[in-house]
């Protein structure tokens, strides 16, 4: 008998709890090997008490090591505690045991998010819609490896099926907003941004998302109000005052009126002195020494004159 798995799946990504939900199982028929400890460890799971349903689930597994669904919720405890390598590898033996069990792909691209994997986290969410192909979960984790691949376009088709299916999970709006950010969209991505805010007003991460969205716009006098209004939620977030002075900068800058154009100073008229050429001093000087030459010449053979001072 193959045990349907009704734990449901989670993802923490950028300070979001998102949620998929699965159907929960039909009523199990009774006793087979390890069913007592798997429906123990269901209910510890439900109540958040990860390590208990861990050990449930192995002594699951060990009275009956051919069940996928004991594999299956034990991933899903190994990933709620953070153990990624474990829950991986029980997400992979309930797909060996299972091929089609669209939960475990949807679990190991989960892990595979985590750990930042996102070639292989799209691959086990292709998986997962090429057994169902409009399941919410798995087209919402898709989303999740295009942005971490920059494939923009792509994310933000994703993004707005989940909307169409989920609008009230908000945290599909914000990623759709980043991958509008991501393909320059900005107006876009302040309307996602905006839908947000008309839920959660006070929310101060996407307040300082739509600032710095607006930043990027050069429109500072918004991104000044959003940040604004961030400090006034929490007055002791150093970051968004820096990004507030740096807005406020740019703002400054933007408004200030152009330079005036000093005016050009009138060129002095050169002296006398400056506009003597040295090669003229020293032709004048040659000449006056040829003059002098031949005054020596000429004067040389007449006889001096006679005093007529008497001796």
């Amino acid at each position: 008998m193959i045990i349907t798995s009704r734990i449901t799946t989670f993802l923490i990504v950028s300070g979001y709890f998102a949620v998929a939900s699965f159907a929960p199982a039909a009523k199990e028929k009774p006793a087979s090997a390890g069913m007592s400890e798997y429906q123990k460890g269901v209910q510890l799971f439900d109540a958040q008490q990860y390590d208990q349903a861990v050990t449930e689930f192995t002594k699951a597994i060990l009275a009956n090591n051919k069940q996928p669904a004991f594999y299956e919720n034990r991933g899903f405890a190994y990933y709620a505690l953070e153990r990624f390598p474990e829950a991986a590898d029980d997400f992979s033996k309930t797909i060996e045991l299972s091929p089609k069990e669209i939960r475990a792909y949807v679990g190991r691209a989960q892990v595979f998010l985590q750990q930042k994997n996102y070639q292989q986290a799209l691959a086990d969410t292709e998986k997962a819609l090429e057994i169902k192909p409009d399941e919410v979960a798995a087209i919402k984790f898709r989303g999740f490896a295009e942005l971490g691949l920059s494939q923009w376009d792509k994310a933000v088709a994703d993004f707005t099926t989940v909307i169409q299916k989920q609008p009230d999970d908000l945290l599909n709006y914000d990623r759709r907003a980043l991958a509008y950010r991501g393909l320059k969209n900005f107006d876009a991505a302040i309307a996602d941004y905006t839908a947000i805010l008309e839920k959660k007003p006070n929310d101060a991460e996407t307040l300082t998302k739509r600032g710095y969205t607006y930043s990027l716009m050069e429109q500072y006098d918004k991104a000044i109000a959003d940040y604004q209004a961030v400090l006034k939620i929490n007055p002791q977030d150093n970051n968004t005052f820096q990004r507030l002075q740096f807005a406020q900068g740019r703002l400054a800058a933007k408004n200030a009126p152009p330079p005036t154009a000093a005016p050009t100073p009138t060129p002095e008229k050169p002296s006398l002195l400056t506009q003597i050429n040295p090669l003229y001093i020293g032709i004048a000087i040659v000449v006056l020494v040829v003059i002098a030459v031949i005054v020596r010449l000429v004067t040389r053979g007449k006889a001096e004159p006679t005093s007529h001072r008497i001796r």
